[in-house]
């Protein structure tokens, strides 16, 4: 008998595992949550500029974050008894030329087939909502129910509800295979001793890949930097979420304190070093110069800080979340690739349902992990 056993084992303490187990133990499961930093939250969850948003998502994953949008975040803040500055202002997104209209076109279409309130404005429209855009603006993608949240306030409320219903946390605890008894997955083996667990779920980013390969099974996942930067505080300007079609950076003002918050791509991530994830000064100045071309006014802004992290990219870009066949009693949730926060609350609750009620509320099949047809 393994000391440490619960009905629920998480590997991976990041926002998808707290939330996870806060629904959970909500609903009634004995839960233990692994993670391999000394604090939960160390990887994307607390490094992204907290876009909350169902405009230009892949359609396998747009139900859920319109699940999200439409029956959580509204009341989370009140639910986790912590502000996590959900603000649902709308969200632009933004183009320069006739290929990043075609783009935003392309992506609006798929989206209002699923049924989101989501629409092409012109330029001039886009500066009425938003006086602040340049006149290089000439056209966006407009979704009114969109809107982004602090995805650090928010990784720590969905962990603090969690342990205060029961939910054990241990941290600095690397996981090293899942063990099988009788065909089924039972045990997690770490440094520091076993968990057995009635199921298992690892959602544990880029060390999902190591960790499914101990039982036979593969998502093809691989690193990309993600980097984001903060300025010092600015008067209120505008509210809403920011993208545009070249994806150059994405972010938001704070509601709460008026910093504004970017993620940034400034195409050197091919060329990042491997390990411990480090933002560079040149990366910071490329994406700004992008971000002016959008909004000039913010030129004299200061940047006063900037950090990086990695990002469990999957080879289609969409995420993987999924029983298991080969292994009963295993569910993967993984591969987010850099657009997780937004779809965290759901996705915890949709991994809640699929323990407790043995299927997720929402069709899932075409986010399985056997979709790649790898061996």
């Amino acid at each position: 008998m393994v000391k440490n056993a619960a009905d629920v084992v998480i590997v991976g303490g990041g926002i998808m595992g707290c939330a996870a187990a806060y629904y959970l133990a909500k609903g009634g499961c004995s839960v233990i949550v692994l993670e391999k930093e000394n604090a939960v939250g160390s990887g994307g969850s607390a490094r992204n500029g907290g876009g909350v948003r169902q405009s230009g998502r892949d359609p396998r994953e747009l139900p859920i974050a319109m699940r999200g949008i439409k029956n959580i975040w509204p009341t989370l803040a009140e639910e986790l008894g912590v502000d996590v500055e959900y603000c649902q202002k709308g969200n632009l997104r933004l183009g320069k030329t006739a290929a990043h209209l075609d783009i935003l076109a392309g992506l609006t279409r798929k989206a209002v087939d699923c049924g989101l309130n989501v629409k092409m404005i012109s330029g001039d429209e886009a500066r009425a909502i938003n006086p602040y855009l340049s006149q290089a603006v000439l056209g966006a993608s407009w979704c009114p129910t969109d809107g982004h949240a602090n995805p650090l306030l928010a990784t720590l409320a969905f962990y603090r509800r969690a342990r205060q219903l029961g939910a054990r946390f241990i941290s600095g605890e690397t996981v090293r295979a899942i063990r099988k008894n009788k065909g089924r997955a039972r045990v997690v083996a770490a440094e520091n001793g076993l968990y057995e667990g009635g199921t298992i779920i690892v959602a544990a980013g880029l060390g999902s890949r190591p960790l499914l390969n101990t039982v036979g099974l593969d998502v093809p996942l691989q690193p990309v930097l993600l980097e984001t930067l903060v300025t010092e505080a600015a008067v209120e300007m505008f509210p809403q979420m920011l993208g545009t079609a070249a994806a150059d950076f994405y972010g938001h003002q704070s509601a709460r304190h008026g910093s504004f918050v970017f993620g940034i791509a400034s195409g050197y991530e091919p060329f990042a070093r491997a390990g411990f994830p480090v933002s560079s000064s040149g990366a910071a100045a490329a994406a700004c110069r992008n971000i002016l071309s959008y909004f000039p006014v913010l030129a004299d802004l200061k940047i006063i800080r900037s950090w990086a992290g990695w990002i469990d990219d999957c080879a289609d870009h969409v995420p993987v979340i999924s029983f298991t066949d080969e292994v009963p009693g295993l569910i993967i949730a993984c591969g987010f690739s850099g657009h997780g926060f937004g779809i965290s609350p759901a996705v915890g609750k949709l991994l809640s349902e699929m323990v407790i009620d043995g299927q997720p509320a929402l069709d899932l099949a075409a986010l399985r992990y056997d979709r790649f047809g790898i061996k």
